[in-house]
């Protein structure tokens, strides 16, 4: 309001007065011609902006409302990567238990595509044609003829019409040649001329070739072929982005069936611990046992249920951070059961083949080699800018005059009559071309920095494939060990449990054995997922992960907008660069939860247990 006021006040100029300075409005702002200084912050409230209100939702599931009765989505991850792909006008990308934009679209690349229509247009023909129709009438004094004593006012009209009409090109090799047709034609009256009216009209041939700097083909189409590579780099972009939402998707998925897997596992141990505690419970009750058995096992039975709402949070948020990269609303939508079972079988590796794919797949390497073409082209720009000015100028022009005689007859001179012609070499130069020089030798330093560039980014794809292969041996041995030490602690509880339901074991015995086989069974599903997202980020690393879905793009085509417009026939133009839906790769379970994979089976049945 005060902000208001002040603006009020400047356009009154005198506070009170009533009076509207030039250009002023009644509400502050002011309207042209009259355009003050700028003095102060013109900002809009965020209430005066158009509205863009978020869709309206049924409130999120939680662990304190987890609301059972939504509906059950049974989703494959072939299905889950088509759902993103469906979604992915904007990319996006999965970092850590979210999922957030790329930055990149699918527009993109069709985007970046004008701008070599955009650099081309520079060799077309420009057409232009000016029509100019004038009326002169100025008065003068002069003499009386009659008594040169007396003076009078008089004067002439004088109609004129100019037209003019040019036709230019710029061609490759940087010469320009233009056409003009000029015409001028005059009318004097009153008076008696040797020609009127006169028509004055020539016809010019212009052409001016450049030899050093703006010579050449090369220099002259840089710009285009700069375009066509930044439209490749922007197509890679797209790729490399899509390829880590393909990746994102995958590893949230797996997240997921490990979270269900744990919390399933938690679920077993709460059970175990109710069932202790209400045999210690019943066992006081008896008179058999005491209360320091029982405050144990009811110890136990807490941290059992604190462990289950952390592990049902976690397939909350994992369930979300899945929903998040499919591009699915998080609340007022099916809760989402996984029914691809992952992959248990060692797959083996070949490192000399890995590497020659990353090498001619990866989208970041392909760019740098694009950026390294496109630093060629500016170089050569840059040695060309370098040289001195030297060009040949060549000219011929066609003069005709035309017009009526004081008799009443036409006079006009013959074709090819008047003539003039021009040829001369022009020469120009900056003592030293310290600029021009200058600015080749930074492009030289880009050049080298960007193929340093390369080398470091080739250096990196070699680690980054070495710890995938690490990665993967790592994930599988642990999977081994983890399910080893499942079936170990499963033998171990049951041992301990038996002991102590004869008396012969306190419960602090069971309660370990009960979460050793828990964390044995959370542990084996999540090496198991890791090993299943490795894959994933392996294929990811080496560039061939959307061939390995049967992922590719198409173009969207938008004729009326290209550069034929709708004379095109079949001349189409891009607007968008959609990618096709996945083929199938992993086996479906149809509607079986992929955790059943892990054989989930309580191990033992205490007394009072479900």
């Amino acid at each position: 309001m005060a902000r208001a006021r002040l603006a009020w006040l400047t356009c009154l100029g005198i506070a009170g007065t009533g009076l509207l300075l030039p250009g002023c409005v009644p509400d502050g702002r002011y309207l042209l011609p009259y355009v003050p200084e700028q003095r102060y912050f013109d900002i809009r409230e965020a209430a005066e902006l158009p509205r863009a209100p978020l869709p309206s939702l049924p409130s999120p599931p939680t662990v304190s409302d987890p609301q059972p009765a939504l509906e059950v989505q049974y989703l494959s991850l072939d299905e889950a990567i088509r759902i993103m792909i469906q979604n992915s006008e904007v990319v996006r990308i999965l970092t850590g238990v979210t999922a957030v934009s790329s930055g990149v679209t699918i527009y993109d690349p069709a985007i970046a595509n004008t701008l070599i229509d955009q650099e081309q247009a520079r060799f077309d023909p420009n057409l232009g044609l000016n029509n100019r129709w004038d009326r002169f009438e100025r008065p003068r004094g002069e003499f009386d003829f009659t008594d040169p004593s007396l003076a009078r006012i008089t004067g002439e009209r004088r109609d004129e019409y100019d037209m003019q009409f040019g036709l230019s090109q710029i061609n490759a090799f940087g010469g320009a040649a233009r056409l003009d047709i000029t015409e001028h034609r005059t009318l004097i009256q009153p008076g008696t001329f040797p020609l009127n009216p006169e028509n004055r009209y020539d016809l010019t041939l212009n052409y001016r070739q450049p030899l050093l700097q703006g010579g050449g083909m090369a220099p002259n189409i840089a710009p285009i072929v700069i375009a066509r590579i930044n439209t490749e780099r922007s197509y890679w972009q797209l790729k490399n982005a899509l390829q880590d939402s393909v990746q994102g998707v995958v590893r949230a998925y797996w997240a997921l069936v490990a979270a269900r897997v744990e919390a399933w596992a938690r679920q077993q141990q709460v059970q175990q611990g109710q069932a202790a505690f209400d045999r210690a419970s019943a066992r006081l009750r008896q008179g058999l046992g005491n209360a320091a058995e029982v405050a144990q096992t009811r110890l136990a039975l807490a941290n059992f249920k604190a462990a289950l709402v952390v592990a049902e949070a976690n397939v909350l948020t994992r369930e979300a951070a899945l929903k998040n990269i499919l591009g699915i609303p998080p609340s007022g939508t099916p809760r989402i059961i996984p029914t691809t079972p992952p992959v248990r079988d060692r797959i083996p590796l070949n490192w000399s083949a890995i590497q020659l794919l990353a090498e001619e797949r990866r989208p970041d390497l392909v760019e740098l080699k694009l950026i390294i073409e496109a630093d060629y082209q500016r170089l050569i720009q840059a040695e060309n800018a370098a040289l001195p000015q030297l060009d040949m100028v060549g000219l011929y022009r066609w003069n005709g005059l035309s017009g009526t005689t004081p008799t009443g007859s036409h006079l006009s001179t013959n074709g090819g009559e008047f003539t003039d012609w021009t040829l001369g070499l022009n020469f120009s130069m900056p003592i030293g071309l310290r600029q021009g020089r200058a600015a080749a030798r930074q492009q030289q330093l880009n050049l080298m920095r960007d193929r340093a560039n390369l080398e470091q980014a080739l250096h990196q794809v070699n680690h980054e494939l070495a710890a995938s292969a690490r990665d993967l041996a790592q994930y599988y041995e642990q999977y081994l060990a983890n399910r080893e030490a499942r079936e170990a602690a499963r033998i171990n509880l049951e041992q301990q449990a038996a002991e102590f339901t004869a008396g012969r074991a306190i419960f602090l015995n069971v309660f370990q054995a009960i979460a050793d086989w828990g964390n044995t069974v959370a542990a084996e599903a999540q090496a198991l997922a890791l090993y299943n997202t490795e894959l994933a980020v392996l294929e990811q690393r080496t560039g061939t992960i959307l061939e390995t879905h049967g992922i590719e793009f198409y173009e969207d085509r938008f004729l009326s907008k290209g550069p034929l417009c709708c004379f095109g026939f079949k001349r189409a133009y891009p607007l968008s660069l959609m990618p096709t839906p996945n083929v199938d790769l992993y086996p479906s379970g149809g509607q079986e939860p992929a955790e059943n994979a892990f054989e989930l089976k309580p191990p033992i049945r205490l007394p009072g247990s479900p």
